[in-house]
């Protein structure tokens, strides 16, 4: 069981695994397993769960003989396709990764956060995050 939030366990394919992201698309899963497997963490990597389905609605009370047109009931959506990573190394926290400096890119860059986001294409971290605009 996890002590916060932050660190979480679970059993992905039977082995016991820190969680590094739950609900992940497939390009999401593609860049931290890449990004992880680089960092020599062995990455596991299973489908999430699909949504729990709405309740069936309730027959309607009516008189003797009356007929009740039964609502169309619409099929829903697909279920997006999404993953739940995570690491064997229990240890592992992406938020200490990340902040603690642990983390390098294949060009040998320290990972930043907006580089774990995806919202860089590069990470860079020369220029310290309070002097960027």
């Amino acid at each position: 069981m996890a002590i916060n939030k932050n660190h979480e366990f679970e059993d992905l394919d039977g082995v016991k695994c820190a969680i590094v992201e739950k609900n992940a698309s497939q390009e999401r899963v593609d860049f931290l397993k890449d990004l992880l497997a680089f960092n020599k963490y062995n990455v596991v990597v299973v489908a999430s769960p699909p949504p729990k389905a709405a309740p069936a609605p309730k027959p309607v009370a009516v008189a003797e003989g009356e007929v009740v047109p039964q609502p169309e009931i619409p099929t829903p959506p697909p279920a997006p396709t999404t993953f739940t990573v995570g690491v064997t190394d229990v240890r592992f926290n992406a938020t200490n990764a990340i902040f603690g400096r642990s983390l390098k890119t294949k060009e040998g860059n320290i990972v930043t956060l907006a580089y774990w986001q995806q919202k860089d294409a590069v990470s860079n971290d020369e220029v310290p995050y309070y002097a960027k605009s």
